[in-house]
């Protein structure tokens, strides 16, 4: 899954969001067909689910500077991106930080295989890079030590991207439903246990430009009334956990890479299941072999 066609390594931008009920934002997005098309990336008119692995200091120095509204601040996650095929430790994810600088934002990335990226950010082992990537991924590491990062919180959520023509280069705008929130385990890899984010019925908007809106979108946001709010994923992810006790980190001790993909599917088991075999079955198998010899 890639925005707007490309892999996009690095970009700035304005991004706004808005809080909206699922009546008003079926009659937006009816209007806002009119001039943008689904994302062809989207696996069904433009929609897909996403789950994002975040980062924070033991302080949650990430989470306060937001919260603080701190001019220049950033954040760093796992970002996977769920296909059809069977997510294994090779399987591609984006490291990306995510920046803002006054109202601007700003995104870097490198994508990389899921056990990789684990064995970067949780053990400070740097991968071999491609020169395209040597960059970020430095920017990366520094960043996992100077705030001694370690994992915070997973989001999860579906999406429906539109994507601006010819005529509306850079534009996008993403509706955001069934957002969940997960503070135990921090695993990507594993069956999702989120608790919901949002009061139901209820999602996220946001529009993304370049530069500056359309004329003609700023007076469909006008015409609908919708009203700017200051919304962090994340933020509000540390936010919900705090008010449920059980859905709190008891301990904020950063797991060990190989201890995180013990649980994980690889390329051999994965052939394995595709072949039918059952790995418990053959392990108590091998070893009523050798109680017997």
């Amino acid at each position: 899954m890639y925005e707007n066609g490309d892999i996009i390594r690095r970009f700035n931008r304005f991004e706004l969001k808005y809080l909206l009920g699922l009546q008003q934002a079926e009659r937006f997005k009816a209007d806002l067909k009119r001039y943008l098309v689904p994302d062809e990336h989207g696996q069904t008119d433009g929609r897909y689910t996403l789950s994002s692995l975040y980062y924070d200091s033991p302080s949650f120095r990430c989470f306060r500077e937001n919260l603080d509204g701190i001019k220049y601040r950033r954040k760093l996650r796992i970002r996977r991106y769920e296909t059809d095929e069977v997510f294994t430790d090779e399987s591609p994810v984006f490291l990306e930080i995510k920046q803002r600088v006054n109202r601007v934002t700003q995104k870097r990335r490198a994508a990389l295989p899921y056990r990789q990226a684990l064995r970067l950010c949780n053990d400070r082992q740097m991968p071999d890079l491609a020169p395209s990537d040597k960059a970020i991924i430095e920017e990366i590491y520094v960043f996992l030590w100077q705030y001694n990062l370690r994992p915070a919180s997973i989001v999860r959520y579906d999406r429906q991207a539109f994507i601006g023509t010819d005529y509306n280069p850079g534009l996008r705008v993403t509706f955001d439903t069934s957002l969940t929130f997960q503070g135990h385990p921090l695993h990507l890899h594993e069956e999702p246990s989120g608790l919901p984010m949002l009061p139901a019925r209820h999602l996220v908007l946001e529009i993304k430009v370049n530069e500056r809106i359309p004329t003609w979108l700023a007076e469909l946001i006008a015409a609908h009334n919708l009203q700017i709010v200051g919304f962090s994923k994340y933020c509000r992810s540390i936010q919900a956990a705090q008010r449920i006790p059980s859905a709190r980190r008891h301990s904020f001790t950063a797991e060990r890479a190989q201890d995180v993909l013990v649980s994980s599917l690889t390329t051999f088991n994965t052939l394995e299941r595709k072949m039918g075999i059952d790995r418990g079955r053959k392990i108590n198998r091998m070893e009523a072999t050798r109680g017997n010899l």
